[in-house]
C-alpha cells in the first residue's frame, strides 16, 4: 500500500484498518446486510484519516465484503459462513464463527493448533485477539502450541496475478512480491506476540513453530486440539490490487478471511463423521509438516 496519506502512518495504517474491519465482519459484530459506521465516524475511532478510511472500504469493495454506495453508505454482503454438522459439548448444532472456535479453544489448559494457510493474515488476527484476552486475565492457557504450514516462497503461484497476464506463473512477480509481504509481516507478528507471552510470564510455555511445504494452498485447513477441524477452499476472484506504489491491478487473486469453512468435531464413536474428518485431516497434515515441509 502507498505512503501517500500524510500523519497515518502510509501502509501501516491502512493495513491495520482494513484488518481491523474485516474482523469485525468476520466476527459479527458489523452482520451481513448491516450497514458500516459512517466515514467519519470511523476515521475518528481508528485515528485516521478519511482519505485512509475511503481507500479501506474501496478495497473491501474490491474483495467483495461490501457494497458502497453513493449516500447509501457500506453495506455488509459477504461474512464467512461455518456450517457445522457435529456439535460439540454444550454447542448447539448451527452456524458459528472461527472466532469463537478459537477462543474456545483458548478457554483450556493447553491449547494445540495446527493452521495450513495462504498468508497467516487472518490468524494472526485471531491470535492477537486471544492475546488481549490473556493480558486481561479473560482466560489463561498454561500452554500454547502453534504449527503454522505456509508455501515455499520460490514456488510458481497461480494466484494472485495480473488477471491480463496469461503466461505461466512464475516467482518474482509484482502480485507475488506483494503477497510475500503480507506472510512476512503477519509471521512476524505472530513471532512477536508469542515472544511477548512468554517474556511477560502470561503463558508458561507458547511455541509457535512455522514451516513452509512445496504446495500451493487450495483451502485453508485449522485444527483446534485435535479435536475440531475447520476446512474451507480460496475462491478465485477477480478484483483490483493496489501496489505500494499506488498503481491498481486488475488481478486474480483467492478469498481468505471470507471463505466459508466446513466445521467438524471429533466424538467418542470412531467411525463418525466427525471423527473420520478430524482424524483424516490431522494426519494429513502431520504427514505434510513431517516429510514435505522444511
Amino acid at each position: 500500500m502507498g505512503e501517500r496519506q500524510s500523519g497515518d502512518g502510509g501502509g501501516r495504517e491502512f493495513q491495520r484498518v482494513a484488518d481491523e474491519l474485516r474482523a469485525r465482519m468476520a466476527e459479527g459484530d458489523y452482520p451481513l446486510r448491516s450497514f458500516l459506521p459512517s466515514q467519519r465516524d470511523l476515521a475518528e475511532e481508528l485515528g485516521v484519516s478519511r482519505d485512509t478510511v475511503q481507500r479501506v472500504l474501496r478495497e473491501l469493495a474490491n474483495e467483495g465484503w461490501i457494497e458502497s454506495r453513493q449516500g447509501s453508505g457500506s453495506r455488509v454482503v459477504r461474512t464467512p459462513r461455518i456450517p457445522t454438522p457435529t456439535a460439540g459439548t454444550g454447542r448447539p448444532r448451527r452456524s458459528v464463527t472461527l472466532g469463537p472456535l478459537i477462543g474456545e479453544a483458548f478457554e483450556r489448559p493447553e491449547v494445540t493448533l495446527d493452521v495450513y494457510t495462504l498468508t497467516s493474515e487472518s490468524l494472526d488476527a485471531h491470535m492477537r485477539l486471544q492475546a488481549e484476552r490473556i493480558h486481561a486475565g479473560v482466560v489463561a492457557p498454561q500452554r500454547i502450541a502453534l504449527r503454522l504450514l505456509l508455501p515455499l516462497e520460490d514456488l510458481p503461484m497461480p494466484y494472485p496475478r495480473d488477471r491480463d497476464d496469461q503466461s505461466n506463473p512464475r516467482p518474482g512477480n509484482r502480485l507475488g512480491d506483494r503477497l510475500h509481504v503480507i506472510t512476512r509481516r503477519h509471521t512476524a507478528s505472530l513471532q512477536a506476540l508469542f515472544r511477548d507471552l512468554r517474556t511477560e510470564g502470561l503463558v508458561p510455555s507458547a511455541d509457535l513453530q512455522i514451516r513452509h511445504a512445496p504446495l500451493v494452498p487450495a483451502f485453508k485447513l485449522y485444527l483446534l486440539n485435535g479435536a475440531e477441524s475447520l476446512l474451507g477452499p480460496y475462491e478465485v476472484v477477480e478484483r483490483d490490487i493496489e501496489l505500494e506504489s499506488g498503481e491498481t491491478i486488475a488481478a486474480l487473486d483467492v478469498m481468505g478471511l471470507g471463505a466459508t469453512l466446513t466445521h467438524h468435531v471429533r466424538d467418542a464413536d470412531p467411525n463418525s463423521v466427525g471423527t473420520v474428518f478430524v482424524d483424516s485431516w490431522q494426519a494429513w497434515f502431520d504427514s505434510v509438516w513431517n516429510r514435505l515441509a522444511r
